[in-house]
């Protein structure tokens, strides 16, 4: 048994390094004023689709990224762990997306894609924290979802077995093929790049990526094998009144980097007294109690 397996990975700003610039005028993320990283539950999912891949030989993933051309980057990181190709959406039309947005172009890509067993996604990415495109993706494919996955066990007879970290405890179910997953951070995490395939995919590339140099363009048409799909919202016969912000409802008002830091510290001996007296102020000011 093999298995056609989609990955969902997004290229997200590193929000730990939120700026002054991080958004612009219109409300959305100023992308090109923060580094670009690997959504981290993306990594896991990627991890659980190459798992799945190991466990059942012959089985193929493809990662599926939406963004400008630079998120062929997360392709790339893709190939280099276990991937076996990839396809970037990239239109101008796609700029703006909410999660809507974003399901529906998804959900498109899919489709022409067509052959598919497991879908699997990061429960969230760390530029929206919504967790919403995974099971939007589902409801427009019309096909069932698991979601908070920590663990995919197996797929075998139609049926793929996972175990989900949820609020009160673990739990393992069952779901019909084909379905979407979506994976907690608490998975595993993702395996290290592979040293032969990093030398055998550093220059896989989209073709507007090197649209311009001529020696690269014919570098890669003569090894397929690095040729990254380039899609546009006309590949997937995307409809554009349902892509972009002209498909997307949710507005951002405002974006801020939010930094703890304590009013004052105190430190205390390592003592039978001082520790009694620490208990006694606590009790004293109702932090305790």
């Amino acid at each position: 048994m093999s298995l056609n397996i989609i990955v969902l990975a997004k290229q997200v700003p590193d929000t730990r390094n939120v700026g002054k610039d991080a958004m612009k005028a219109d409300g959305t993320v100023n992308r090109a004023a923060l580094p670009a990283i690997f959504n981290p539950e993306d990594l896991n999912a990627l991890e659980q689709a190459l798992k799945l891949k190991d466990m059942y030989p012959g089985s193929k993933v493809t990662v599926l990224t939406m963004g400008p051309a630079r998120a062929a980057e997360i392709i790339r990181e893709g190939l280099f762990r276990g991937a076996d190709n990839g396809i970037v959406l990239s239109d101008r039309a796609f700029a703006g997306s909410d999660t809507l947005a974003t399901s529906y172009a998804l959900s498109a890509a899919i489709k022409k894609i067509g052959d598919f067993d497991i879908i699997i996604g990061g429960r969230q990415a760390i530029d929206g924290d919504t967790a919403q495109v995974g099971p939007q993706v589902a409801e427009k494919l019309g096909i069932p979802q698991i979601t908070y996955a920590e663990e995919i066990i197996n797929a075998d007879n139609g049926l793929v077995t996972v175990k989900r970290r949820i609020e009160s405890g673990v739990e393992t179910v069952k779901g019909k093929l084909p379905l979407v997953i979506t994976v907690n951070g608490s998975a595993a995490e993702c395996r290290p790049r592979n040293a032969k395939a990093l030398q055998k995919y550093k220059y896989a590339a989209v073709p507007s990526e090197v649209a311009a140099d001529e020696n690269k363009k014919e570098f890669i048409e003569s090894r397929p094998y690095l040729k990254i799909g380039e899609w546009t919202a006309a590949d997937v016969n995307a409809d554009l009144a349902q892509c972009g912000l002209s498909g997307s409802p949710t507005k951002v008002k405002s974006i801020e980097n939010v930094v703890f830091t304590a009013k004052e510290a105190r430190k205390i001996e390592n003592t039978e007294e001082e520790l009694e007296n620490l208990i006694i102020d606590l009790i004293a000011n109702h932090t305790i109690g």
